[in-house]
């Protein structure tokens, strides 16, 4: 069984391009500067294949799945 998933970002490559809210727009929202907000919690396994998308197309591959916290 795979275990909980959830987004973390590189704050020190994120770029602000915004490209992981177009392509995940349910669990990412952009502060003021672009930068990309989302819950710490797990991703929800029906949209896994969309996260791992937007993880590989971020410009800076700033943006990972990691294992949730706890599981």
């Amino acid at each position: 069984m795979e275990a909980d998933l959830e987004l973390a970002v590189d704050w020190t490559a994120c770029q602000a391009h915004g490209l992981c809210a177009e392509l995940l727009p349910e669990h990412i929202t952009l502060d003021e500067w672009g930068y990309p907000l989302f819950r710490r919690d797990p991703l929800p396994r029906r949209t896994l294949k969309r996260a791992r998308r937007a993880a590989a197309d971020c410009p800076v591959l700033a943006l990972k799945l990691t294992s949730a916290q706890g599981s």
